[in-house]
């Protein structure tokens, strides 16, 4: 059976996987070569292309992971898709941007998914917004992969513990991008990266790796002393000079000196990402409804990206944004580690 000490990093800190690009197969490769260890994003990848980018990175690594979207879809209401649509519509006019005129319900391609890591199996797999099936957890530990489970909560770890994953991944209020939480309705509750993850620890017997906020070598070396055995960053990465982030989202992310809130505008699910007009306008509008939200605002996200235009496109962020710097992913995994 696999152990997650086989992954034996030498450097404690995993580049978190990013869905939508910013995770790229160079990333991952470039933070196996300095001891750490990269997860590919499966999140809105196809079986197929995710294929081709575990082809890629095996020419050049063994140890990485791979990240997916655990099948745990929140039904939008009908008529609040509808009244959200004509709300974003003079928005999508102005980009040429049209709107699916029904949600779109999918769960992410995850048979096939699933199917590829069994068929190729990788070190680690992780998951996030929800815990996967059982009997998909014990497949992939027979295949030979360590399997990870992502929580919010010293209930959702204990929930995880007991359908035998091998790894918790605690991810703080602060995490920028996609909040994990099993239950997108659920409040979330501030509170400090270390704080959570005594109370899983206290809650569960399982190694824990922590991310959210992390910005430091000092807050590295915080979770690494409240217990966790490494760190995960994904906000510090987005200006890495392997990093696949957009033009635009670079750009704010160098500049922007505002805050960061949750949100679920863009995708119907709670996110954390730099305030901007799209959030400031559409937030208390959005209803519930992932992966609906998410069809209907991408054809308009990514016009606007395209058109350089920050103001009505996602900015995920975590709360350290502002200590983010530009630079090679050894360089700045380098300085996270101290």
């Amino acid at each position: 059976m696999p152990r997650i000490a086989d992954l034996s990093l030498s450097i404690p800190v995993l580049a978190a996987p990013m869905a939508g690009g910013a995770t790229t197969p160079a990333l991952v490769t470039a933070a196996a070569d300095v001891g750490a260890l990269g997860l590919l994003a499966g999140g809105y990848r196809s079986a197929a292309e995710l294929a081709a980018q575990l082809r890629e990175v095996r020419s050049g690594t063994d140890a990485f992971g791979v990240n997916l979207f655990a099948p745990n879809p929140i039904k939008v209401d009908r008529a609040a898709y509808v009244e959200y649509s004509l709300a974003l519509a003079p928005v999508a006019h102005r980009f040429g941007a049209p709107l699916a005129p029904r949600p779109v319900e999918d769960d992410d391609g995850w048979p096939d998914k699933l199917d590829l890591l069994l068929s190729e199996p990788v070190p680690l797999v992780s998951f996030t917004f929800g815990l996967p099936p059982t009997d998909a957890i014990r497949a992939l530990r027979r295949a030979g992969s360590a399997v990870a489970q992502t929580v919010t909560s010293a209930q959702e770890a204990r929930w995880a513990q007991d359908v035998g994953v091998d790894v918790l991944v605690v991810q703080g209020p602060d995490a920028g991008g996609h909040s994990a939480v099993f239950d997108p309705t659920a409040t979330v509750v501030p509170r400090t990266l270390t704080d959570l993850v005594g109370e899983v620890r206290a809650a569960t017997r399982l190694p824990v790796i922590a991310g959210g906020g992390i910005a430091t070598s000092t807050d590295v070396a915080g979770v690494l002393a409240a217990g966790a055995i490494a760190a995960t960053v994904g906000t510090a990465l987005l200006l890495a000079d392997e990093a696949g982030t957009s033009a635009v989202h670079r750009r704010a992310i160098a500049e922007h000196p505002g805050p960061t809130v949750l949100t679920r505008a863009f995708t119907g699910r709670p996110a954390r990402g730099l305030v901007n007009e799209f959030m400031t306008r559409f937030d208390e509008l959005a209803p519930l409804g992932y992966p609906a939200l998410h069809y209907l605002t991408g054809p308009l996200r990514r016009a606007a990206a395209a058109a350089g235009d920050p103001e009505w496109v996602h900015l995920w962020a975590g709360t350290g944004h502002r200590a983010v710097a530009p630079g090679s992913v050894a360089d700045i995994l380098a300085r996270m580690a101290g």
